[in-house]
């Protein structure tokens, strides 16, 4: 059953430059890979730093991506913090500038009943001129939505899928299955390391961080598992979990990031500069993960 929404979106890295504003010719750069390699940005996710954007910042990114993508790919961009106006404002500019749809987390600074994260989602879904996604990502929100609040999210006509990043093994099959049969609702799986099995298993799509440094690889793992042949998609599994270890082992989310965009750095695609309260690596460590790359590069097949 082909769906409308599914394969490879990667939660884009923001590019700044060094006055911390957004670095366009490295958005263009970035956006036009993904295109030739057919995957999808989603922009202003956790790991494009979203919480720290300035509107002005989101709409310029935006426009600069929209442009650069010329509706070769779809164009997804998230809104975030908790003020549901504002999101309800944001997304529309964002739609009206050329997004294809809405990505939004759960407002995280209170605690939300199932009924208000219902209500929350619905209101959105009624306010937005374009097709809204909810977005669960538990590490960050401190919050899970329920399947059950998902299933009854589902039959709302403007709502299309979720990018689901918990890492709960059942309660991703148990997603799968739900959204296997609905051919108007999406399942992408936010849990890198299971990608190919997501996928294996049925999942529409993934959202792998580490696609913003080697998306022709989770491209190749996706049709690989499209085509049944699970061998190349574990072994390209495997290959970007080892990718991932480089930037995100012993690092907070936040380095992490930093250590991602040094990484897409050595192949000029991105600076290491970060949007405040985060801020790039020390020059040791970044050299760290240069030479680690280098090594990675020259190593034999």
């Amino acid at each position: 059953m082909t769906k409308r929404y599914g394969g490879v979106v990667v939660p884009m890295i923001a590019p700044i430059d060094e006055k911390g504003g957004i670095d366009i010719a490295s958005t263009e750069k970035i956006i036009n890979r993904f295109a030739a390699c057919g995957v999808s940005p989603l922009l202003m996710g956790t790991t494009g730093e979203g919480n720290s954007f300035a509107p002005e910042q989101a709409l310029t990114l935006v426009q600069a991506a929209v442009e650069a993508a010329q509706k070769r790919i779809t164009i997804y961009a998230g809104v975030n913090g908790c003020c549901v106006s504002e999101h309800i404002r944001m997304g529309n500019e964002f739609a009206h500038i050329g997004a294809d749809v809405i990505v939004a987390t759960l407002p995280s600074y209170y605690a939300l009943t199932d009924e208000q994260m219902y209500t929350y989602y619905m209101t959105l879904a009624d306010g937005l001129n374009k097709p809204l996604m909810l977005y669960n990502i538990t590490s960050t929100t401190h919050q899970s939505i329920p399947l059950a609040i998902v299933e009854r999210l589902a039959r709302h006509g403007n709502i299309v899928g979720i990018k689901d990043s918990e890492r709960d093994a059942r309660r991703m099959e148990d997603f799968i299955h739900f959204t296997r049969e609905n051919r108007n609702f999406t399942y992408f799986c936010g849990w890198a390391a299971q990608s190919a099995h997501s996928l294996e298993l049925g999942a529409d799509g993934i959202v792998p961080s580490t696609a913003n440094y080697a998306p022709e690889m989770f491209a190749d793992l996706y049709w690989a598992v499209c085509k049944g042949d699970m061998t190349t998609a574990n072994r390209l599994q495997q290959e970007t979990d080892a990718l991932a270890r480089i930037y995100q082992a012993g690092r907070t989310l936040g380095q992490s990031l930093a250590a991602l965009k040094v990484m897409m750095g050595t192949e000029n695609l991105c600076q290491p500069y970060m949007l405040p309260p985060l801020t790039r690596l020390g020059a040791k460590e970044e050299e760290e993960i240069r030479a680690q790359i280098l090594k990675t590069s020259c190593s034999p097949d």
